[in-house]
């Protein structure tokens, strides 16, 4: 049976424009979430923390975080912010709560676990924050933002596996924006010698046997809303004495 004119007309112009769900950048996902009871421990009586940074996560972003092991991508996800509000309207205020991934994390049918703390301010106020947590799992809805850090570079913590000069391993901290680290390449500052860094577990990359002298790092920026790539280079290098455990301001935030 042929298709009616009209029905023609309007087909090319539906196949060339995908539904608004499918191209939604600011668009909220259904899901639900729980708490830690103890913010300094998870489900499974480890520490909540950034991946191999320590009892340093339960403090990043005052303690407002979150582990999912859906958002966190094995570690491509972690330092992510999301907006996470819960949907009763008699507890939940509109605004919700600006979190940070940190750990991948599951309890059964919940798939996001956040701190106690974040947890109670998604309530409209400190009692019905309190309410919240009484209840021990909502409904929630949850949307990727831009992290930002406006006092602050982007900084190259050494990871305390390290050791100089045969093995390094280092995470990227205070990262502004909503684009994911996808690569990282460590580069001898004389003759631009480079090596890719294997991501060695959770945020960390490391490497056997790294370039000699001052090190340049070069940081591949994928995704965000403009779903480009770009390799950024910052100013400051890794002195050549680098030592486990520091932290280096790269001179630069994106």
């Amino acid at each position: 049976m042929a298709l009616p004119t009209q029905l023609l007309f309007f087909l090319p112009l539906l196949l060339q424009h995908p539904t608004r769900a499918e191209t939604c950048s600011d668009c909220f996902t259904q899901s639900r979430a729980a708490y830690y009871p103890n913010s300094d421990k998870t489900g499974t009586e480890r520490k909540i923390q950034t991946p191999a940074s320590g009892s340093f996560g339960a403090t990043l972003n005052d303690g407002d975080v979150l582990a999912s092991s859906s958002l966190y991508r094995n570690g491509v996800g972690c330092g992510a912010c999301y907006q996470v509000r819960c949907t009763d309207a008699k507890y939940c205020s509109n605004d919700g709560v600006m979190i940070i991934i940190t750990d991948a994390g599951v309890s059964g049918n919940i798939e996001f676990i956040l701190s106690q703390h974040a947890f109670a301010r998604m309530g409209q106020n400190a009692d019905l924050g309190a309410s919240l947590l009484s209840l021990g799992a909502v409904g929630i809805e949850y949307r990727r933002v831009s992290c930002s850090y406006p006092s602050k570079n982007i900084t190259f913590k050494i990871d305390q596996s390290s050791n100089h000069p045969s093995y390094f391993a280092f995470q990227i901290w205070d990262q502004q924006g909503n684009k994911d680290v996808t690569a990282v390449q460590l580069c001898e500052t004389e003759n631009l010698t480079c090596k890719l860094l294997e991501r060695s577990h959770g945020a960390v990359r490391a490497v056997v046997s790294p370039p000699s002298g001052p090190l340049s790092v070069r940081i591949l920026q994928s995704g965000g809303d403009d779903r480009d790539e770009t390799w950024v280079v910052p100013p400051n290098n890794i002195p050549q004495n680098w030592t486990s455990g520091a932290i280096y301001d790269s001179g630069i935030q994106v």
